[in-house]
């Protein structure tokens, strides 16, 4: 966070050549902002802020959130799923008091998102995209920021451990129906084929995610 106080300037050479210091976040007025969509987190100790000079006040608060998002997992596992987090305040009018702005652009952030997303799991950071924009509420507007952040989920695990599998099942199961082969075997195959099938579904409900309205195609299939 980044913001001026006109009436927290002084001349350097008054003081020594001291153009900035270091004091406890209690010590001035530091706006008052929260996320939107978030359920639990982690806060650092680091209450304390730099001030320059020129009434120029820095503060950064380092911290772990939990956010809620929505899921469309329609295209499991090739889906891509956006989540956002929204910063406002409002108790100070974006009209008269308080106005939020975003001090690098949205590929700077881009930028050093991908480079602190370094994980080799299973989703990959793709975009980010930054909103500012104007909260309607009890007659009064507040500044709000929303950060729209998109990740992609990779497939590989899924296709190797269930979607080859399944398709390989639905080929022997229609090699065995349509060979030489006499009653008894085709129904012993068919046996097996049905019990693989069972065992792939078991593993399919036990991943396939559950927290969204419309089912993934591969698990209606």
């Amino acid at each position: 966070q980044e913001w001026k106080n006109t009436f927290a300037t002084w001349d350097p050479q008054d003081f020594c050549n001291i153009s900035k210091i270091i004091l406890p976040t209690s010590t001035y007025w530091s706006p008052p902002i929260f996320i939107l969509e978030r359920v639990n987190g982690q806060n650092s100790n680091l209450d304390y802020m730099m001030v320059t000079h020129n009434g120029s006040f820095n503060s950064t608060q380092p911290f772990q959130v939990t956010l809620t998002c929505s899921l469309m997992i329609l295209k499991f596992p090739f889906d891509t799923q956006t989540c956002n987090l929204s910063i406002a305040s409002f108790l100070y009018p974006a009209v008269s008091d308080l106005v939020m702005k975003t001090r690098r652009s949205p590929a700077e952030m881009m930028k050093d998102s991908q480079s602190y997303f370094l994980t080799d799991g299973e989703w990959k950071f793709t975009n980010l995209s930054i909103t500012e924009y104007m909260e309607q509420l009890d007659h009064e507007q507040f500044s709000v920021v929303t950060y729209t952040i998109s990740i992609e989920r990779r497939p590989t695990l899924y296709i190797l451990n269930l979607i080859l599998p399944t398709c390989a099942l639905y080929l022997l199961d229609m090699a065995v129906l349509f060979g030489p082969s006499s009653l008894e075997e085709k129904v012993s195959f068919q046996i097996a084929i049905i019990l693989g099938s069972s065992m792939l579904a078991v593993i399919l409900n036990n991943i396939l995610p559950t927290s969204s309205n419309k089912p993934p195609v591969i698990g209606t299939m």
